[in-house]
């Protein structure tokens, strides 16, 4: 079994303006040990997905419908007193920001402790140590005496290192990591990414890696996960995603990644603004955007299909290309294209 699975879920916020369905219909599944990387722009849903699983939405946001199950567990409506037990314990989280996620009246081995204490039955001298142990691992140096520092003692760098060492004081079997290299130089990104990895399989834990970075997608995933408008539109394994794209927005977000053999070439960007959440369309979100949009884009939105036993994308020109290769769809697909609504 599958240590997560995600079923359909749906998240919304309810504001005065009305209902933005910002998580809609979003299924995968993450086993023991491997790392999974969400991937889109911003306002796709991507960190909405990760706290729905964690249930640490703001007051406004409501799973409306979906399965998220953990180690055979349903987290869906299990109530409070159940997630406390999983939070921070056996998933725990690092957030985009590590200038905003550490209290600054509180110093960082107190903040360290909380969280050993709160999970596990060690006496304080116990998890002083455990602290100790964890900031040693996270290569933060002279860790005894960092104990004793507040936050703005430490650098951008050291402050995510620190946030590492608590999400992993527990540690949990699954570890999301939000963006956690959006604040830091190239540099100290590249030293995170190292530590990340090293620590997974030092571990063993499952890694849920969202980010906008496909260079660090492509370094520490084993699945990928392309998201747009609260919705996948196209899921596999690295390799597949990186060398056989097949949405228009997978492609678009390839082609706008400067590499050494588009160098002192202009990159092509995405054109267009991402659509209203508050409205959302009848057909393909990303159809007002895809240069090769087609009349039943705009009309109806394609399902997930599957490319092959590693990938899935819900893209109508896979299912125009293989209706031309003579290749049997689904028949859904063939009442349409009979029932006259053109592919092209």
């Amino acid at each position: 079994m599958p240590l997560l699975t995600v079923k359909d879920l749906h998240t919304s916020f309810f504001t005065p303006a009305g209902e933005v369905k910002a998580v809609n219909g979003v299924s995968f599944n993450l086993d023991a040990g491997k790392v999974l990387g969400i991937v889109g722009e911003s306002g796709s849903g991507k960190s909405v997905t990760a706290y729905s699983v964690l249930q640490i939405l703001e007051s406004s946001g409501k799973i409306v419908s979906g399965s998220v199950v953990f180690d055979g567990q349903e987290l869906v409506n299990s109530g409070e007193n159940t997630m406390k037990k999983i939070r921070g314990n056996r998933i725990s989280i690092i957030f985009q920001d590590p200038m905003t996620s550490l209290n600054p009246t509180y110093s960082v081995g107190r903040q360290l402790m909380e969280a050993i204490l709160l999970h596990t039955d060690l006496s304080r001298a116990e998890a002083k140590k455990r602290a100790i142990e964890m900031l040693r691992l996270v290569n933060v140096n002279e860790p005894e005496k960092r104990m004793k520092q507040y936050p703005f003692e430490f650098s951008g760098g050291m402050r995510q290192r620190v946030m590492i060492a608590m999400a992993l004081a527990c540690e949990p079997d699954i570890l999301i990591a939000d963006e956690p290299t959006t604040a830091l130089d190239v540099t100290i990104q590249a030293q995170i990414i190292d530590l990340m990895q090293d620590l997974q399989k030092k571990m063993g834990m499952a890694i849920i890696m969202i980010t906008h970075d496909l260079g660090v997608i492509a370094q520490m995933c084993d699945e990928v996960i392309v998201m747009y408008a609260g919705s996948i539109c196209e899921q596999g394994t690295a390799d597949e995603i990186f060398y056989n794209p097949r949405h228009e927005y997978t492609k678009g977000l390839m082609r706008s990644i400067p590499t050494v053999s588009n160098s002192g070439e202009r990159l092509h960007p995405i054109e267009g603004t991402p659509i209203d959440l508050l409205n959302m369309p009848q057909g393909c979100p990303f159809a007002p955007r895809c240069d090769a949009a087609m009349k039943i884009c705009i009309e109806k939105r394609c399902k997930r299909m599957s490319i092959n036993e590693d990938h899935m994308a819900a893209c109508w020109l896979n299912v125009k290309s293989d209706l031309e290769a003579g290749i049997m769809i689904s028949e859904t697909e063939t009442e349409l294209v009979k029932g006259g609504v053109q592919l092209d």
